[in-house]
């Protein structure tokens, strides 16, 4: 398939640039899979459409404030780091701008507490090694030198940090948030369980993949960068074990979509384990393990729309955003969320 034909038009003026006042006040479209229905709503409706014996798999990872802005004291040169994922020690994969000036041994003040000097290139396209120096207990330094990862179609300054990470996020390592996620409040959270819903969480540290857009023409050509996951005994079992008595595993984000299928086998059935995925979820890829999604609005020739499109189906995806567009939904990380059940 060409990438082009995950193309659609959208006015810039329904680019979210601010969260919604309350996170579970955002819109709701969902969209029957077997009906081919659409239903506008409001995000608090997700708690009709589940149901006793339901799991909800959400993704717990944390944002770490990735963006380092970088001066060289003796030239006055700036560089952005944007931190992706730790090799070792305190060596970090990362993108730069402008990459062609981060050369080796160079070393850039963020703060009076933290640097960061240039090792090399990575592995992976465009990307560096870096070293960060720095005195004093790490996570505490990079949260007053750091700035959090917005996307760059997001241009307003974010007054309250903790408005880009889940309410249930615990374990630091993310470029970027998975938005899907933020809709949900711990009132809506217990309402869920308390009608007999299991939440399970598994964890993907979101990276390059998130920020790098599908060059290629050919959708096949495109290369997944790859990012790390966890799916512990405990959660594998939840999952299975719904299954078996005929819940359905909803996911809360493409992330998670991503982390159970890198697990699950021909069967269905969800495996323990933890490493590194590039799973590709492209049209004519069959989901194994998840039965529903509840997903933002994302941008166009993009991978996540592109699973998307593998779970429903691409001319209806596109029929679904052509809807959204319609009815002035809120598009991208900061805007309303879609549920395909």
């Amino acid at each position: 398939m060409r990438t082009s034909d995950f193309f659609y038009d959208l006015p810039k003026e329904l680019i979210a640039q601010t969260p919604a006042p309350v996170r579970s006040g955002s819109r709701l479209l969902v969209y029957d899979r077997k009906t081919k229905t659409i239903t506008d709503g409001v995000f608090t409706d997700v708690l009709a459409h589940l149901h006793a014996g339901d799991v909800l798999v959400r993704n717990n990872t944390r944002v770490i404030p990735a963006r380092l802005i970088g001066h060289r004291p003796e030239t006055g040169g700036t560089m952005e780091f944007l931190l992706l994922s730790r090799l070792q020690g305190d060596e970090w994969e990362c993108l730069c701008k402008p990459a062609k000036r981060a050369k080796p041994g160079l070393v850039y003040q963020v703060t009076p507490e933290l640097s960061v000097k240039v090792l090399g290139d990575a592995s992976m396209d465009g990307g560096k090694r870096v070293q960060l120096l720095y005195e004093g207990i790490f996570e505490e330094v990079l949260d007053r030198a750091g700035q959090m990862p917005l996307p760059p179609y997001i241009t307003e300054r974010l007054a309250d940090k903790e408005r880009y990470q889940t309410v249930y996020a615990v374990t630091r390592g993310s470029a970027a948030a998975p938005t899907a996620g933020l809709h949900f409040t711990p009132e809506l959270l217990e309402a869920i369980e308390k009608k007999g819903v299991r939440i399970v969480d598994v964890l993907l540290h979101v990276g390059l993949g998130t920020f790098r857009p599908v060059s290629e023409e050919n959708i096949e050509d495109h290369r997944m960068h790859e990012e790390f996951y966890r799916v512990t005994a405990e959660a594998a079992k939840a999952i299975n074990d719904a299954r078996a008595a005929g819940g359905r595993i909803v996911c809360v984000g493409t992330t998670s979509v991503r982390t159970l299928e890198s697990v699950a086998t021909e069967d269905g059935v969800v495996h323990p384990g933890s490493g590194y995925t590039g799973i590709y979820i492209t049209p004519g890829y069959r989901c194994k393990a998840v039965d529903a999604l509840i997903t933002n609005f994302h941008l166009p020739e993009s991978t996540l729309l592109m699973l998307v499109s593998a779970f429903v189906g691409r001319e209806e995806v596109l029929r679904v955003y052509e809807h959204a567009v319609k009815e002035r939904y809120r598009f991208f990380s900061f805007g309303d969320a879609c549920l395909f059940e």
